[in-house]
């Protein structure tokens, strides 16, 4: 069987044991809401990237231009 690179080698019993202990550190109420937080976290993370990559493709993009005037002009 595979084992997922997230959880090593747990096995179902330790991950069940551990969404026990979480359920009882937080309580029912509290899980939603932060499960909603690291949700935002992450999309907030993805449009980060998102925003480098756009940075980067938008330099790569002026330089270029920049290269084809001056091929031009000379």
């Amino acid at each position: 069987m595979y084992n997922l690179l997230l959880f090593g080698s747990f096995g179902w019993g330790e991950i069940l044991i551990i969404a026990f202990v979480i359920l009882l550190l937080f309580g029912g109420r509290k899980i939603p809401e932060l499960m909603k937080g690291i949700g935002k976290g992450v999309k907030s993370f993805k449009d980060g990237v998102k925003g480098v990559e756009n940075d980067i493709k938008d330099d790569e993009v002026k330089s270029t231009i920049n290269d084809i005037k001056k091929d031009i002009e000379n």
